[in-house]
């Protein structure tokens, strides 16, 4: 576990819980996405390493470019984050956010990496087998590597498939050398 990480978990779990009791985990994800562009933004970067700016006047300049993208509480984090110097963990807070968000909405986040474009209809049937397998709602994100040559390779949190050419043939050349 990485030490971001570590120090993002509290900030995380305090925005979902807090989001969960106001019934209100999509605002809080649009809330939190915009609030990682905006501060991954080379603009920003700029902005939070300037040693001239008070916190206060970073956060203020935060949420003044992200206007309607933030509500109050969402300036209160920022400013909570500002007065610990934590600008740089809004990224990886996000990240927790939508696993906590998807755990409780029962659902996970599979990455499908494929060699070539997969249809709609090969992304419902891994969908539907994944969902099968998992007993969760599946929410497919689709990459593309041809280095894969054929097939695809499957991430559902800790479950991995790789059902890739590229795999069979490593296999194919282990079995062979022994």
């Amino acid at each position: 576990m990485s030490e971001l990480t570590t120090a993002a978990r509290p900030y995380a779990k305090a925005v979902f819980e807090m989001a969960q009791g106001a019934g209100n985990l999509a605002g809080w994800s649009q809330q939190l996405e915009a609030m990682a562009q905006v501060i991954s933004s080379e603009d920003s970067a700029a902005l939070l390493n300037n040693p001239r700016l008070s916190q206060d006047q970073k956060v203020d300049v935060l949420t003044d470019a992200l206007g309607k993208h933030v509500n109050p509480d969402g300036k209160n984090l920022l400013r909570v984050l500002g007065e610990n110097n934590r600008f740089i963990l809004v990224p990886e807070i996000t990240r927790l956010y939508e696993e906590f968000k998807a755990q409780a909405e029962g659902a996970i986040e599979a990455e499908v990496t494929a060699a070539m474009e997969l249809s709609a209809a090969q992304q419902n049937a891994i969908a539907v087998a994944l969902q099968k397998r998992l007993g969760r709602e599946v929410k497919l994100v689709t990459k593309l590597d041809p280095s894969l040559m054929a097939g695809a390779v499957v991430r559902a949190g800790d479950l991995v498939i790789d059902g890739s050419i590229q795999s069979r043939l490593k296999e194919m050349k282990a079995a062979l050398s022994r």
